[in-house]
Parts: structure tokens; C-alpha cells; sequence
């Protein structure tokens, strides 16, 4: 059985061969319970499988981006909810945490930004838990993005992830990483 974490790499192909909309289920089914801060929730997921949907994304790609994401099965535009907020008193019951966010844009931003990328983290693994493949990336425009995908809301992209299943002709060995005592130190 592979490992998620040792074994999983980036892929820039993937087979010619389609995700179902139930797999896409299964991915935020098993992200949803996931910790964040104060339980705040900011993640949002556009999934683009139809060409129509790429299309519009493709000219806010970077060059490099471009073919590998129109290809792709599923283009995955992972996203913050700034009004992350305004459901605190839904989300964490457990005390008033939405105070501490109302006209506090930089935090606000700030915890969003965490958050979301700690969930895009836990789509990450929830996509390799179901044998699919994964290629994150920057390199877009994200304020076309946002005006295309998310115009007259508050959510503002964070990163896209390719996904399918993955094509070793497209692909590289695993790259060197560091050893725990070259970044870590016990205190």
C-alpha cells in the first residue's frame, strides 16, 4: 500500500481518464471535520471539469500553467471566504470569536489565508487517500480569477490544484528534501 505523505509526488499530466463528481464529494467528506482555527471554515472549492469552465480560467494562467491545466480532468480552484466570519456563531459556539474579527481586515485576511491553505493542505491528502493525483500551483492571475469565479462575493483565490490520475510520463523523481536535522531543533 503506498503511503500518502512518502510516496505521493506532483504531477503535471494525468491519464485521459475522467474523475467522477462522487470522488469530488468524497474529497471535501473527508476534509470537512479537519482542524482550523476557532473551527472558522474559510476553505471554498470551485471544481472546473468542463471545458467552458478551463476556458474561462485559461487567460489568467501563466504560460507554464496553460497545458497542463486544460488537459487536466479537473482543475480545482481552492478559495477563502473573507465573510469566514460572519458564520462564527454557528461554526465555534463555544464562545463570541466573531468579535474578534468585525473591522479587523488584516487579521481577518490573515486567518483566512492560514486556514485555508491548512485545508488546501488536508484536500492535498484527501485526494492521494483516494488514489488521485495532484499538481498545486501559483502562477495565475488571482484578482482575474476572483472577478471571473467569484464577482460580488467576498472569497478570494489561494491557490489551484490540478488533479486526476497521474501520468509517470508526466512527472519527475522525487526531489531531495531535508533531513530533521538540517530545519528542525528541539528546544
Amino acid at each position: 500500500m503506498n503511503n500518502i505523505f512518502t510516496d505521493s509526488k506532483t504531477f503535471y499530466g494525468f491519464q485521459n481518464k475522467e474523475v467522477s463528481d462522487e470522488s469530488l464529494h468524497e474529497i471535501y467528506e473527508l476534509i470537512k471535520n479537519n482542524a482550523t482555527s476557532f473551527n472558522c471554515q474559510p476553505l471554498r472549492i470551485k471544481f472546473l471539469k468542463s471545458e467552458s469552465a478551463k476556458n474561462k480560467l485559461k487567460p489568467f494562467l501563466m504560460e507554464s500553467n496553460l497545458e497542463k491545466t486544460m488537459k487536466a480532468p479537473v482543475c480545482a480552484i481552492i478559495a477563502m471566504d473573507l465573510d469566514f466570519y460572519k458564520d462564527l456563531p454557528k461554526n465555534f459556539p463555544a464562545m463570541d470569536a466573531k468579535s474578534f474579527f468585525e473591522g479587523k481586515e488584516k487579521f481577518t485576511y490573515d486567518t483566512a489565508f492560514r486556514n485555508s491553505s491548512i485545508q488546501g493542505g488536508y484536500f492535498i491528502k484527501a485526494c492521494h487517500i483516494l488514489g488521485l493525483s495532484t499538481g498545486p500551483m501559483s502562477g495565475f492571475n488571482n484578482e482575474g480569477v476572483d472577478q471571473e469565479f467569484f464577482k460580488g462575493t467576498n472569497i478570494k483565490s489561494n491557490f489551484l490544484c490540478n488533479l486526476g490520475y497521474g501520468d509517470e510520463q508526466h512527472t519527475y523523481p522525487k526531489a531531495p528534501r531535508y533531513d530533521f536535522k538540517d530545519i528542525v531543533e528541539i528546544l
